[in-house]
């Protein structure tokens, strides 16, 4: 029996369900999540698709397995790293995955039926914390708090700014707003998320760090607050 051979005469790779759901995070990539159907996808997989209800169940199966293969790919701390090391690498992580996948925080937030990773990743993040001194309560807040800056940090306002406008109106936009809005007007005018970071500049890696590592010194503060209230005047 002659072996199977795709559209381009080269042999053809068995589907499985691993197959297909990394090739939907691909044309997610490519196309965004709107053109994730299962027609789409299995015209890139080189099959009909009626064939890929052999290996996942429906279009949701398809979504809760993606979201689980985004979240695999965001590193775990080494064993060695202390907490606050540990969690600064894995948010900075999260944010280089998501920026690779930039449909994926919008699916996640409409995921109800987490998979293996999601559940290992919450799981280790918890444990992280909880090793760390933090009570129950206040590893909740921790989770949401680092959670919110990973999955819900954009740009900063007019982060596309008056640049995109020309110089020549981008002047006469700053005028007209100086008067009515003078804060917003001075930080429009002096930062540009553009400018060379070798002075600690603005572009949003720095910015996200900043804020990330804020919190992180807040949690520290806390977590020594409740655990040695004798020591705090």
């Amino acid at each position: 029996m002659a072996a199977q051979t795709d559209p381009n005469g080269e042999p053809r790779v068995p589907l499985t369900k691993e197959r297909v759901l990394r090739a939907a995070v691909n044309l997610a990539d490519e196309g965004g999540i709107e053109s994730l159907s299962m027609r789409n996808l299995g015209q890139k997989l080189g099959v009909e698709a009626m064939s890929l209800y052999n290996h996942v169940t429906n279009k949701d199966d398809i979504l809760n397995g993606i979201v689980d293969i985004v979240v695999s790919e965001i590193d775990a701390p080494s064993s060695r790293a202390d907490w606050k090391a540990a969690m600064r690498q894995r948010a900075i992580s999260a944010r280089e995955v998501l920026l690779r996948h930039p449909w994926a925080p919008r699916l996640m937030a409409s995921r109800t039926k987490p998979g293996p990773a999601m559940l290992r990743y919450f799981d280790s993040t918890i444990g992280l914390l909880r090793e760390a001194g933090f009570s129950i309560e206040m590893t909740h807040h921790a989770i949401h708090a680092i959670g919110s800056r990973a999955l819900g940090f954009t740009q900063e306002l007019f982060d596309e700014n008056t640049e995109d406008l020309g110089p020549d109106v981008a002047a006469i936009f700053l005028r007209q707003m100086a008067d009515e809005y003078p804060y917003i007007t001075e930080l429009v005018g002096e930062v540009s998320h553009d400018d060379d970071t070798t002075l600690g500049g603005w572009d949003d890696q720095v910015e996200f760090e900043f804020g990330l590592d804020l919190i992180l010194d807040g949690l520290e503060r806390l977590r020594d607050t409740a655990n040695n209230p004798q020591k705090v005047r």
